[in-house]
């Protein structure tokens, strides 16, 4: 009986030795390649469905909104931190107006749509959600709220001595916000690494809100209720601003909102935000949006 003679081409063995055969990477690719042109549902011909997965799994909030804190005791009389802890401070009255103004711009930005809200532990910033939320058209419109201690001011130290923080603060001036560190507290760099971390929980938790729990992203709205340099240094990691254009922006006005706007590619689905003009001009933001690259198809 004649053994027939093994093909190279469909044995993976080499027919005297038993040994594998090492098929050259070219020859794999151009095997998977292919077979992808031959399949029904290879990503070459199949564009329609691609672009509406996609869209599926690009779909993120309507908008992102930070707001700085209102007025606090603490912004009217730098002394109070001599003797009450920093995240213990409260608004003063003009504060408490500037947060329920607050939530009436958001209600009219809302337009009824819906609202996730993250705010720093502070008591500030606690009050200024609760303040915000007040003034919403309904308590329904709140998906839910969460502390994060990612999104708390910058570290200056525990009960602090007036004088040498005035002085430190006059000497960051010169030095430059970002990398200048406090004794015993943080530089701005350390508050952009926590930012950073924050981001990708912002990421996590809006995935597992539309796919696990069913929101409709297109009408939701995210709320970061912080303080003004974590809110600009925000801004700068996700829009990848340099620290040279940092250390020309501004602080925000207490109870201001910078509205980040999502923006879509008719052409891939892609989404981006761009921060409004009107928050990029109070800030001194040049850099309002992370626009992706898109590349031309045949």
């Amino acid at each position: 009986m004649t053994e027939k003679k093994a093909s190279s081409e469909s044995s993976p063995l080499l027919p005297s030795t038993g040994m594998m055969r090492v098929v050259p990477f070219a020859a794999q690719f151009r095997r998977i390649f292919n077979n992808c042109l031959c399949s029904k549902k290879n990503i070459f011909t199949n564009r329609s469905t691609s672009t509406h997965q996609q869209q599926q799994q690009q779909q993120r909030p309507h908008r992102i909104i930070l707001c700085r804190h209102g007025l606090s005791l603490g912004n009217v009389d730098a002394t109070v931190y001599v003797d009450m802890a920093d995240w213990k401070i409260p608004l003063d009255e003009k504060g408490k107006e500037q947060a329920k103004d607050a939530g009436r711009r958001l209600s009219n930005i809302l337009d009824g749509e819906k609202c996730f809200i993250y705010h720093s532990p502070y008591r500030r910033t606690t009050e200024t959600m609760d303040l915000m939320v007040s003034q919403l058209l309904s308590t329904t419109q709140i998906l839910g709220t969460r502390s994060e201690p990612r999104i708390a001011e910058q570290q200056f130290g525990n009960f602090q001595n007036y004088e040498e923080v005035k002085s430190s603060r006059d000497e960051r001036v010169k030095f430059g916000r970002f990398f200048y560190r406090f004794p015993s507290g943080e530089a701005g760099l350390d508050v952009y690494t926590r930012v950073t971390s924050f981001i990708s929980t912002l990421y996590r938790d809006v995935t597992q809100m539309r796919d696990v729990d069913g929101v409709d992203m297109q009408r939701c709205n995210v709320l970061i209720v912080t303080h003004g340099l974590t809110l600009r240094l925000f801004l700068m990691r996700w829009f990848q601003i340099d620290v040279e254009e940092f250390e020309t922006m501004y602080n925000p006005d207490n109870a201001f909102l910078a509205v980040m706007e999502r923006q879509t590619c008719p052409k891939t689905g892609k989404e981006w935000y761009q921060l409004t003009k009107e928050s990029a001009d109070h800030l001194q933001i040049k850099t309002r949006s992370t626009k992706p690259i898109v590349v031309p198809t045949n």
